[in-house]
């Protein structure tokens, strides 16, 4: 399904959301960067995209702002759920592994990592 109007570059939906057509790059991908409000030269430098491809993007964006803000809500939401989610999990399985002894010959080594922790901590 094409929604862009650009016979060359449109914004097509995928399974992963409103993407620009020939691309893996999403339209959430370009909100990122104009959220932090990079430049459109910077985002070209960031994303592999062509200068017809971003403005068609950007055209997108403005036309359908209402829609767009929306989904992109929706995007941010679901992926700092992920993120907390992979967080806590890695946490209990790091914790576990914090409280297991050294490999049998690796005793010094494990010493010396754990003088390089407590020094580090002393710096921060």
């Amino acid at each position: 399904m094409t929604l862009g109007s650009s016979e060359q570059t449109a914004i097509i939906r995928t399974e992963r959301g409103l993407t620009i057509a020939g691309t893996r790059i999403t339209i959430y991908d370009v909100m990122d960067h104009l959220t932090a409000r990079r430049s459109s030269e910077l985002v070209l430098n960031w994303l592999p995209l062509t200068k017809n491809q971003l403005e068609s993007a950007l055209s997108y964006i403005e036309t359908n702002r209402t829609e767009v803000e929306a989904e992109y809500q929706e995007v941010l939401k679901t992926a700092e759920e992920i993120r907390q989610y992979w967080e806590e999990r890695n946490r209990d399985r790091l914790a576990q592994i914090a409280t297991m002894p050294p490999k049998p010959g690796q005793e010094s080594l494990w010493k010396k990592l754990q003088a390089q922790k407590a020094k580090h901590a002393e710096e921060s």
